[in-house]
């Protein structure tokens, strides 16, 4: 049965010339995860670890844009998951135009490495609200450098393409990558179908990797 005192209280039996008592001990090893005995942990359980991916600041410089990476290891499995709104940011004029804040740099949603994603077997993209204001056809890419600018053509970087949507996105549409990201290389958005040069009022999406270490 696993212990309900705080590590604090815990803590107090064990000070310079206490003399513990059974169930002291009793407590101090139910506190802890036993490999063998807790396949299963029962309530709610956190897990905080240290960001491990970063977005540039020509997504970040924009309050209402919201990104946020995890990245998970489970056996030899390590997920990959980014979720984002695209409100605040700008699309293009032109189909291929870099989506981020207006005439900024750094305009990517973080580098896919294989120390920190593995190396990845396949991916997806969803939908978890229609965009609005800006190009509603948005396509993903990879590229070599982490500076590419708003309004600056995806092509003018070494560049992959590893979703091409051909059609506006909307709520519920589920796409799986036709190609895996290189390593190394750092995720953009791309407007695309003509290209709406506008501000994002709506967008909400998650982008899913599945890789393993090498």
């Amino acid at each position: 049965m696993a212990s309900t005192s705080t590590r604090t209280t815990l803590k107090g039996h064990f000070d310079t010339g206490d003399k513990p008592t059974a169930s002291n001990f009793v407590d101090l090893i139910d506190s802890t995860v036993n490999v063998t005995d807790d396949t299963v942990i029962t309530g709610a359980v956190s897990l905080n670890t240290t960001a491990r991916m970063a977005a540039g600041s020509g997504i970040t410089a924009v309050a209402a844009a919201i990104v946020k990476h995890n990245v998970i290891t489970m056996g030899n499995i390590i997920e990959t998951t980014i979720i984002l709104d695209l409100t605040g940011l700008n699309s293009g004029d032109a189909d291929g135009d870099i989506i981020g804040k207006v005439g900024t740099a750094n305009c990517h949603y973080g580098q896919v490495t294989a120390a920190v994603n593995g190396t990845i077997l396949f991916g997806s993209m969803e939908c978890f609200e229609a965009p609005a204001g800006g190009e509603p056809d948005i396509d993903l890419f990879t590229a070599t450098v982490s500076t590419g600018t708003e309004e600056t053509l995806i092509t003018a970087l070494t560049e992959t393409s590893l979703l091409t949507t051909n059609a506006d996105w909307t709520l519920g549409l589920y796409k799986t990558l036709t190609t895996v990201p290189p390593a190394d290389g750092y995720l953009y958005l791309v407007a695309s179908g003509g290209a709406t040069n506008d501000t994002y009022t709506a967008g909400k999406y998650m982008i899913k990797l599945y890789g393993y270490a090498a």
